[in-house]
């Protein structure tokens, strides 16, 4: 197999690199052919690098990157002034096919703007878009975007997500003709604004995207869509508010196993039950928002993300490397591009 090549944005997240070292240790132990190219301050990641046995060292480049962009910094003001971070350094190796793709879990505006302008987006796309998979019932997925990465979407753009959604969907997923959703406030053709209407105008007219309707948001976790696309105010309001959910609905579970001796043991019985449940429906593995539509493979981790939902968002960036996603959805678009003309 050949090698593959992650950059690793070892300052990014609230973390930094006491969650992202680990991570990278474990899948590197995982596959074989992985390689790295951690971004950040010399010193310390040549701390941690010197006590790592030799055949792990052999598969990690160090670049050196002085400078770090905040949690809070003004995302214009870092695409203007820092240049030498560790943010903008993996999305220049990955321009320069240095790597074959970076993570960051780093100020999501200021990637989103890095990352647009370093690598552009691909013909035919205007915008990238934010996507991640959300857990079904069934045991099964639906990929959801976009996040945030564009609060204000037309309609073209939403036809464009949808595509992009559809190409991870029948790529990564393996589903033959992904069903495609629009997300909506009801099911009914007559509801929704222009915007949403417009979108679904386009759709319908187009051969090249299985299109089946409207879902309302209590239908995101139904298994009726295999993508669901949204505008990037929404769908971060959406997602935030589901992992918000899952961890209040544990901490409600917990308190009330504590109420007294019988709801300790009636929880000590339950607990595998609720285990596996949040197991389930725990953020944590599906961390890894991919920032699609641009000529390189970015993926997003969550700022306050474990060591474990870091590794998740590695796997899903050689996830991508591996199926060539950015070119899959360059066919895409062309073929969509082409039946319209």
């Amino acid at each position: 197999m050949s090698r593959l090549t992650l950059a690793l944005d070892i300052m990014g997240g609230d973390h930094g690199p006491h969650i992202i070292f680990p991570a990278a240790l474990t899948a590197l132990q995982q596959t074989p052919h992985l390689h790295f190219i951690f971004c950040g301050p010399l010193a310390l990641m040549s701390l941690w690098l010197s006590k790592q046995q030799p055949d792990i060292q052999a598969r990690i480049t160090l670049s050196d990157c002085p400078q770090a962009v905040a949690m809070d910094e003004a995302p214009a003001h870092a695409l203007r002034h820092k240049k030498n971070s560790s943010m903008r350094r993996i999305l220049d190796l990955v321009h320069n096919n240095e790597a074959d793709a970076c993570v960051s879990g780093g100020n999501t505006g200021a990637l989103l703007s890095m990352a647009y302008y370093v690598l552009k987006t691909l013909p035919g796309i205007d915008r990238p878009a934010l996507i991640t998979l959300v857990p079904t019932i069934n045991n099964g997925k639906v990929y959801f975007l976009d996040l945030g990465a564009n609060i204000n979407s037309d309609s073209e753009v939403l036809f464009q997500y949808a595509v992009m959604g559809s190409v991870l969907a029948e790529h990564i997923a393996n589903i033959k003709q992904p069903k495609v959703a629009l997300l909506n406030v009801g099911s009914e053709e007559i509801k929704g604004n222009d915007q949403v209407k417009q979108t679904a105008k386009l759709l319908t007219d187009s051969k090249n995207i299985n299109y089946i309707g409207y879902v309302e948001g209590n239908d995101i976790f139904s298994q009726k869509a295999d993508v669901i696309v949204t505008d990037g105010f929404v769908g971060n309001i959406a997602v935030k508010s589901w992992e918000g959910l899952v961890n209040f609905v544990i901490q409600e579970v917990k308190k009330a196993s504590q109420h007294n001796w019988l709801s300790k043991i009636v929880a000590k019985i339950a607990m595998p039950l609720f285990r596996g449940i949040y197991l389930r429906m725990k953020p944590d593995q599906y961390n890894g928002a991919s920032l699609i539509g641009l000529r390189g493979i970015v993926v997003k981790s969550h700022g306050n993300a474990s060591s474990e939902a870091f590794l998740y968002a590695i796997r899903e960036a050689i996830q991508q490397v591996e199926m060539q996603v950015p070119d899959k959805i360059k066919d895409k678009i062309e073929a969509v591009l082409m039946e319209r003309h």
